[in-house]
């Protein structure tokens, strides 16, 4: 049997293949994109594994595959109707870098609350060498403590996020995308109000209908001077033409880590923000610590091993 990756540079160099190498002969391609390198890839593999690549009807109708293994959660880069109709087997992982994530959201805030980069450079500059007192309070910072902070989607990176922010004694509440959380351990508010009222708000749900635009020009406005507002959940949810629009007329800093489309495009809304020292954008790496690859490629190995039985 043979396992083919068929976008290994997404996973990484440093990660460690073994789980997988230990079950059949692994051949992987940093990245193969049209359909034709696709299926010369794929040959006569009868697994794959993929994190972005889109795997359509067309390719599958000429390969002989049995199990495409998507190496992320979103399993929107394969055609799901033609692989049941197909009986090709699609599994998923879940679960794998909730700690990752939930460390990336916070290194945001502290980026944004703490101005290490101004007293950095304030000690760089050899400023201090000529203070005349042994502290400087031009850039201040303020607590954690006593802020309200919102989040957007209370899954399981939500609730992660919600712990360590009650931990530093954030006053923690939460919309539902899907109006069916009612978790009675924070305070569950309608978005409108979440978003007057918090002075962090992460959103950590996933896209679909309900979402999508979730966050435009009808609440973007609604985020107080100072607020904080962190995307580490799906490109799409919020509106970015709104939000190059609301955060020029505002004084609310943002991060994002996704956006609508990725690798971000020379035409993207979000290129208009790109310098200013209230905006943070990432290339989608909230999810990437090496201890989350690590735990990603051992949940495929299981998934295979598990169809294998």
């Amino acid at each position: 049997m043979k396992i083919v990756v068929l976008d290994k540079s997404t996973l990484g160099k440093d990660v460690d293949l073994k789980p997988i190498e230990d079950i059949a002969e692994l051949i992987c391609f940093e990245l193969v994109e049209t359909e034709e390198e696709i299926i010369k890839a794929i040959d006569d593999a009868e697994i794959i594994i993929t994190n972005k690549v889109v795997i359509t009807k067309s390719i599958m109708e000429k390969t002989n595959l049995k199990l495409i293994c998507i190496s992320a959660t979103g399993m929107n880069n394969v055609d799901l109707k033609a692989a049941e109709e197909l009986g090709i087997s699609v599994k998923n992982v879940a679960d794998y870098s909730t700690n990752s994530v939930a460390q990336v959201t916070f290194s945001y805030v502290f980026k944004f609350i703490q101005n290490l980069d101004y007293y950095n450079n304030y000690t760089k500059d050899k400023k201090w060498i000529d203070s005349k007192i042994f502290t400087n309070l031009d850039a201040p910072f303020f607590e954690l403590n006593g802020k309200k902070w919102g989040i957007i989607g209370l899954g399981n990176i939500g609730s992660k996020v919600a712990t360590i922010a009650a931990s530093f004694g954030c006053n923690v509440s939460y919309y539902s995308t899907s109006g069916k959380n009612h978790n009675t351990t924070y305070e569950r508010k309608e978005l409108n109000k979440l978003l007057q009222e918090s002075d962090i708000i992460s959103i950590h749900c996933a896209l679909n209908d309900s979402t999508k635009n979730l966050l435009n020009k009808t609440n973007l406005n609604m985020l107080k001077d100072n607020a904080i507002l962190i995307n580490v959940g799906r490109g799409g949810i919020i509106n970015e033409t709104d939000l190059v629009e609301s955060f020029n007329n505002s004084k609310y800093k943002c991060a994002l880590d996704t956006i609508e489309f990725e690798p971000m495009r020379k035409d993207s809304p979000i290129t208009k923000l790109l310098g200013n020292d209230r905006f943070i954008c990432t290339p989608h790496i909230a999810w990437s610590s090496i201890e989350s690859r690590n735990l990603l490629i051992q949940k495929v190995a299981n998934n295979i091993k598990e169809f294998m039985i």
